[in-house]
């Protein structure tokens, strides 16, 4: 998964989505929230998903919760996981990442992010546009690398290892020997 920031940055500093909590003594503390979009760096890959990090103003480089998401149809996730509806059920949600360290935090800005967030078609939309555009620079750029941490332009997230016959962590619903494993 890569920042979206890293291939469009004057975009990403425009449109990303930020909660700022103003009232003191309510579930989640006073600050600003961020939920900085990462994609999936796979040029064959059409997960239609994004990961969220949710982070604060006060300290950015600090994950409080990490968040998927799709945004399309059942149906679609269906297909895209060969059938399995129940996983298709899930993959149009947001979900808790289980890879990724959560703070006490991070149920209730998964509770803010699905209530306020995944609810507004605006964001949807454009959470799918920002999808197309990175997939649409993988494909124009096919054997350019991806920046990584310490060049000063990328920070690449990895999920935890996966045994060959283990869910593949990508979420895909398909064993990790026959998904990301390959």
């Amino acid at each position: 998964m890569i920042h979206f920031h890293t291939r469009f940055p004057e975009l990403a500093a425009r449109e990303t989505r930020c909660v700022h909590v103003l009232v003191p003594g309510g579930p989640l503390p006073v600050g600003e929230y961020g939920f900085i979009e990462l994609y999936c760096e796979e040029p064959g890959c059409d997960c239609r998903r994004t990961l969220l990090l949710v982070t604060t103003a006060k300290d950015p480089a600090k994950s409080l919760a990490t968040i998927n998401f799709g945004w399309e149809t059942v149906e679609f996730y269906t297909r895209w996981l060969h059938g399995d509806a129940e996983a298709g059920r899930e993959s149009t949600d947001a979900t808790l990442d289980p890879f990724h360290p959560r703070s006490h935090l991070a149920d209730l800005l998964l509770a803010v992010f699905r209530s306020e967030l995944m609810t507004d078609p605006a964001y949807v939309a454009r959470l799918a546009r920002h999808y197309e555009m990175f997939k649409q620079d993988l494909r124009d750029r096919p054997n350019a690398q991806a920046p990584v941490k310490g060049q000063g332009q990328a920070r690449v997230v990895r999920r935890a290892a996966a045994g060959r016959n283990d869910p593949c962590p990508c979420g895909s619903g398909s064993k990790y020997k026959k998904c990301c494993g390959r």
